[in-house]
């Protein structure tokens, strides 16, 4: 036995001759598991030596590596800061108003009355009275985060471009807005046209809310004042009309940078609510708006970014804006109280 194995051995070792172990069989009812074959690692077949050189090189590479940090740079860069929102503590509660008013208001329609000309748009005055106004209630009441990024915006400009030079830029863009509402103002009203408008700094912004000017119809009331009776604040909408068959408070907004999304908006979806509860309110006005628009247009005439608010998504900015209100009223309270006699 032994000097057999020992010429298997020398058999083996030779080159004309190999002895390899006979496969083992298995048996098994099933016909696949016979003639199955071997799978091949496609990765086995990749020329190792081919791509060393490169597979050393990216494992060398020493560059800047993107960090959390690094990335909400740039979508702050690109997008504007996101608002955050801290989590509740344990125990502590969402903040519910606590003076509740409806934003809707039952005794309304959508339609207006039969008695008004529903072709021709509401402009209603602006009176100059002691109730605050929306857009001051807003600036009132940022928030501390609002505020940080606000001033710190506002330092880097002044560093770029100086303290004459930020205030041109603040004015320019004050007249760019003034003008596009302007043009707006002329297109949607029963005697407008795009051929007479003017075709300067606004020109842009125009051709960028095109695509949402097909789908606007029906104006209620341009350029028009609200005030709510009840809750004590005012302000001057920039348009009521369909939008795609529904009913809208349409706030036309400028931008020199994307805003695709509404949380992009910051404190815009409350500005529209709170014209929405007003108009809902306010007897100069025979119908009441369920939805909101904010349109966001662009200078370099790239298509603006429609932001649509149905009744339930207003219904929850409304709780928001009434929260603003209090605290609004909250601080105003206390500077009466701060004032010398």
């Amino acid at each position: 036995m032994k000097a057999f194995q020992t010429i298997c051995r020398q058999l083996t070792r030779s080159k004309g001759f190999s002895v390899e172990p006979a496969p083992r069989v298995g048996f098994s009812t099933s016909c696949y598991s016979c003639g199955r074959k071997k799978t091949v690692n496609p990765y086995e077949k990749v020329d190792q030596e081919k791509y060393s050189d490169l597979v050393r090189s990216v494992l060398s590479f020493k560059g800047h590596s993107q960090t959390p940090e690094s990335l909400f740079e740039e979508d702050t860069l690109l997008y504007g800061p996101v608002s955050k929102c801290k989590p509740l503590k344990r125990g502590e509660e969402a903040r519910v108003p606590q003076n509740w008013f409806p934003l809707f208001n039952p005794e309304r329609g959508v339609k207006p009355n039969a008695t008004s000309d529903a072709t021709i748009p509401l402009k209603v005055p602006l009176q100059r009275n002691m109730i605050p106004s929306v857009t001051r209630i807003l600036q009132q009441t940022m928030t501390s985060d609002q505020v940080f990024y606000l001033e710190r915006w506002k330092q880097r400009m002044i560093l770029e471009l100086g303290e004459d030079g930020f205030a041109e830029y603040t004015s320019n863009i004050f007249l760019q807005g003034k003008r596009f509402h302007k043009a707006l103002e002329s297109i949607l009203s029963p005697q407008g046209n795009l051929k007479g408008r003017d075709e300067n700094l606004e020109s842009g912004y125009i051709e960028s809310v095109q695509h949402i000017l097909k789908d606007v119809s029906a104006v209620r009331a341009l350029e028009s004042a609200i005030q709510h009776e009840a809750l004590k604040y005012g302000g001057l909408l920039d348009c009521v009309a369909e939008y795609q068959g529904k009913l809208c408070v349409i706030e036309w907004k400028t931008s020199e940078k994307p805003k695709p999304f509404i949380r992009n908006t910051f404190d815009n979806p409350l500005q529209v609510v709170a014209y929405i509860g007003a108009i809902n309110h306010d007897a100069n006005y025979s119908f009441q708006v369920q939805c909101g628009l904010i349109v966001v247009a662009y200078k370099d005439g790239s298509p603006a970014h429609p932001h649509f608010m149905d009744a339930e998504l207003c219904s929850q900015y409304w709780a928001k804006w009434l929260l603003r209100l209090e605290e609004y009223a909250k601080k105003e309270k206390n500077q009466n109280i701060q004032k010398p006699d």
